[in-house]
């Protein structure tokens, strides 16, 4: 095991697992709230990149560690975008991901186009140099739930090439095609080098 640690800017230990599972041992993850931040780091850009960005500067500031943070959102076609950069408090702030798929789907009831994207950005931070990783799942929501696996959207997002959600995969089937596992392994790519 390495002895080189990169700060992941998130206390979402499902996310952690998912980019230490990836990152295998290059690097040992570790999470803000290992540093003793235990509040939550401002996210008011209305971009994802710029959210990616306010997390990771904001680690590096503080700390002087080398770090990244990433931003996700779940871009839905006939809702023009939505819930997007807002994905995860698209039901109101402290609303849980149960609350947020019922949003969804009631906004999505009479839809016929169901195209959607799942997007993640990651901003790394290595040496003072500023980096982006980007992956995109194209996909589609379904109209009701499907699988207890991952977190978030997953119940009701229909990968590409897929008759089974994200929800029903295993994590790693989920990791090879995800947003997020195809930005951590551009990052990975680039650590690796």
């Amino acid at each position: 095991m390495s002895n080189k640690e990169l700060i992941f800017a998130t206390s979402n230990i499902n996310k952690i697992k998912e980019v230490q599972a990836m990152l295998g041992g290059i690097y040992t993850i570790k999470s803000s709230k290992d540093l003793g931040l235990n509040e939550d780091i401002p996210e008011d850009s209305d971009t994802l990149q710029g959210n990616a960005l306010l997390k990771s500067r904001y680690l590096n500031e503080r700390f002087g560690c080398d770090c990244f943070a990433d931003d996700t959102g779940l871009e839905v076609d006939i809702l023009n975008g939505a819930p997007g950069v807002y994905s995860a408090r698209y039901s109101g702030e402290n609303k849980s991901s149960e609350e947020n798929i019922d949003l969804l789907l009631l906004n999505m009831k009479d839809a016929t186009n169901r195209k959607a994207r799942f997007r993640t950005v990651i901003s790394l931070i290595k040496n003072n140099e500023e980096l982006f990783f980007e992956g995109v799942a194209e996909g589609k929501i379904r109209s009701e739930r499907s699988g207890k696996g991952g977190f978030g959207y997953d119940s009701v997002f229909e990968p590409e090439g897929f008759d089974i959600t994200f929800g029903e995969m295993t994590s790693e089937q989920k990791n090879k095609l995800s947003h997020r596992g195809i930005a951590v392994m551009k990052l990975v790519n680039y650590l690796k080098k």
